[in-house]
């Protein structure tokens, strides 16, 4: 048998298949597992196959490529306009197979089983410092209830925590004093937690070559390059640095219509983890911004002059985004005095 495109339509355990003709005709509706699914596909001639970039899908889609398939993942929310009457998983599957074969349709590159391992990482780490928030804040209110307010900040709450609990003054029960003392002993294992992940990924930031070289970039630390190589890896995803800028949301919105232009806010569209860090490393460069002698530190003193501060945060860290994608796509240094000119391109 041989097909034009195949489209799969991925479940936990149950994957349907449907494959179209080079007239665009469905040739093949099939439901299989996971085992059933890769003895059919070993045996079959195919062009492409398409799924959706979601849960298990890089994993199958390493397998079918060791078959010797061409395999393209597609966006979840680019597939969609494909499908033509109500939804059921042939009928995904077919929408699939139909989007997989546009030559304008975006695709999302594999990711190797070092990426996925770095991705799984940052995302237990950030799940582990939003909880240690929460558990900051929880103190914070179940204090304030008993009419001891508490500035802000992790290190202020640390400093004081631990004189209340010992000072026998304060009116607190004797309840009240246990129930802080275990969210203190679970802050100390998160801040723990966070400590031991972070080693890990400036360990591996130091032994990785496209890591050292982000790493020299203004406001990219450990944490952003490898955040950055576990999405998008060589960068080949993106023609240039602002195809890149959009997908992270740190270009404006457009609104426009009859010959005019108007642009919004940023579009907040893509990966939101790697738009909060790269907003963060702009704010952290802003911070010692009079130190920069390169063109980017002139470049800043004089948007500072004429833009809000967020709004030079967001710009910054769309130049920064820029930045790295060339230094990572192209394999070059970062060179300050030619930051603004070749190395956005």
């Amino acid at each position: 048998m041989h097909l034009h495109t195949i489209g799969i339509d991925l479940g936990k355990t149950v994957f349907h298949l449907v494959g179209l003709n080079f007239r665009g005709e469905v040739e093949v509706r099939r439901k299989f597992s996971r085992s059933q699914l890769l003895r059919f596909t070993a045996n079959l001639r195919v062009e492409l196959i398409g799924m959706e970039a979601c849960g298990g899908a890089h994993f199958l889609g390493r397998l079918l490529q060791e078959q010797g398939h061409e395999v393209r993942l597609m966006p979840a929310q680019y597939v969609k306009p494909y499908v033509k009457t109500n939804k059921n998983d042939y009928i995904d599957a077919e929408a699939i197979a139909e989007a997989v074969g546009r030559p304008t349709m975006r695709f999302v590159p594999i990711k190797t089983d070092e990426q996925l391992d770095m991705q799984s990482l940052h995302r237990v780490r950030e799940r582990w410092v939003m909880r240690r928030t929460a558990v900051i804040n929880q103190i914070r209110s179940l204090l304030l209830e008993r009419g001891i307010p508490l500035q802000k900040g992790r290190k202020n709450l640390g400093h004081a925590l631990p004189g209340l609990l010992e000072d026998a003054t304060t009116k607190l029960s004797g309840s009240l004093r246990m129930l802080l003392m275990q969210l203190k002993v679970e802050l100390d294992q998160l801040a723990q937690r966070i400590d031991e992940a972070d080693a890990l990924i400036g360990k591996t930031a130091k032994t990785n070559d496209a890591c050292r070289r982000l790493v020299d970039i203004p406001g990219v630390g450990p944490i952003i390059a490898t955040a950055l190589i576990a999405a998008i890896g060589n960068g080949d995803a993106f023609r240039k640095g602002r195809e890149f800028a959009a997908w992270i949301g740190v270009v404006p919105r457009e609104y426009s219509t009859g010959g005019k232009q108007k642009l919004l806010g940023i579009s907040k569209r893509g990966n939101a983890y790697l738009r909060k860090l790269f907003i963060q490393g702009a704010r952290a460069v802003l911070q010692h911004s009079k130190n920069l002698s390169s063109s980017l530190g002139s470049w800043l003193s004089q948007l500072t002059l004429r833009a809000h501060p967020n709004v030079v945060a967001v710009a910054l860290a769309n130049k920064l985004a820029r930045i790295a994608w060339a230094v990572l796509a192209k394999g070059q240094q970062y060179h300050p005095s030619i930051c603004t000119n070749t190395a956005i391109a």
